[in-house]
């Protein structure tokens, strides 16, 4: 007999949860879609909606699980919420808005027994297992992360992600951490780091960034949202036997022997994996990402730019 779905409900719908978050847990016999929760959304028709989460938690029905989609800054108080009644919790990236956050929630999940997952859709991304394979019987000369898009296309009317703790351009460039700290073999951590900040903004509009692993590897990190034209999220690494390219933030492989292509499919491999670990009673919460982002931001020097507005 099959084990009963997982009565999952989401908290916060936004662009990520309508365009991601829906479309995976629709296709996913492990769940079920139990409620939505948003203060400004007005919720689906046939799912039960509510504008706080204390509402749902009160409210006659049946949830087992939470997926919060909301922005960083108010995560905890929701996470906390949600495990102190005994609920499994999915967090979007960044886990948290500090690492001290989510150290406190592994350490609240440990206590009710309910799962915790610290979610990265990038590692889920189709060519980054082969590419974390073929780099493990590889000697590694060098490393380089291009992340560049237009901020003004891809986060249009996100005014939180400008604010403390919203990481700016680190949002999408932790999702290249999220990839490189799985597919290279060795820790590596910050040296060297430019922040460029708007004068009217608290976060980084772009950076630049230098890396070295325990072996001496180099790594270079470039991040701008100021891009116009073609859009770059590629990951290049230069090998004893030639060079491996990730292209399309993860999606698209190529090696020396020709480019490689297989279905893309981040959030229903982040869904299956969140259904695993809930069935087996286990966490999975990596702040590897967030900890550079964290070093980025305490060692690196800022540099102001011009006043940006979209």
């Amino acid at each position: 007999m099959s084990a009963a779905p997982i009565r999952i409900a989401i908290i916060g719908v936004g662009k990520i949860a309508v365009d991601q978050h829906l479309p995976a847990i629709a296709e996913n016999s492990d769940y079920a879609l139990a409620a939505t929760v948003s203060p400004n959304h007005p919720g689906f028709p046939d799912t039960p909606h509510f504008k706080t989460l204390g509402d749902l938690l009160a409210a006659d029905v049946a949830v087992d699980a939470v997926a919060l989609c909301t922005p960083p800054q108010v995560r905890y108080d929701l996470a906390a919420q949600a495990l102190a009644s005994g609920k499994h919790v999915f967090l979007e990236k960044p886990p948290g808005a500090t690492l001290s956050e989510v150290a406190a929630l592994v350490a609240e999940a440990e206590a009710s027994g309910a799962t915790l997952f610290a979610s990265w859709h990038s590692r889920y991304a189709a060519g980054v297992e082969p590419a974390r394979a073929w780099l493990a019987d590889r000697t590694i000369k060098s490393a380089a992360i291009v992340w560049r898009e237009d901020v003004r296309v891809w986060h249009p009317g996100q005014a939180w992600i400008w604010e403390a703790g919203g990481l700016g351009v680190f949002d999408p460039g932790i999702n290249a951490l999220s990839i490189a700290t799985r597919i290279l073999p060795r820790p590596f951590f910050l040296q060297t780091a430019t922040l460029f900040t708007p004068a009217n903004r608290a976060a980084p509009i772009a950076a630049d960034l230098g890396f070295r692993d325990t072996d001496g590897l180099t790594i270079t990190m470039d991040l701008d949202w100021r891009q116009t034209g073609p859009q770059s999220w590629d990951i290049t690494v230069e090998t004893d036997a030639g060079t491996l390219a990730l292209a399309k933030g993860g999606a698209v492989l190529t090696l020396p022997e020709g480019e490689q292509h297989a279905k893309d499919e981040e959030y229903p491999g982040l869904y299956a994996r969140f259904a695993t670990l809930v069935r087996e009673k286990r966490s999975d919460v990596d702040v590897r990402p967030l900890q550079l982002v964290a070093d980025a931001f305490l060692r690196g020097h800022r540099q102001s730019v011009e006043a940006f507005d979209e």
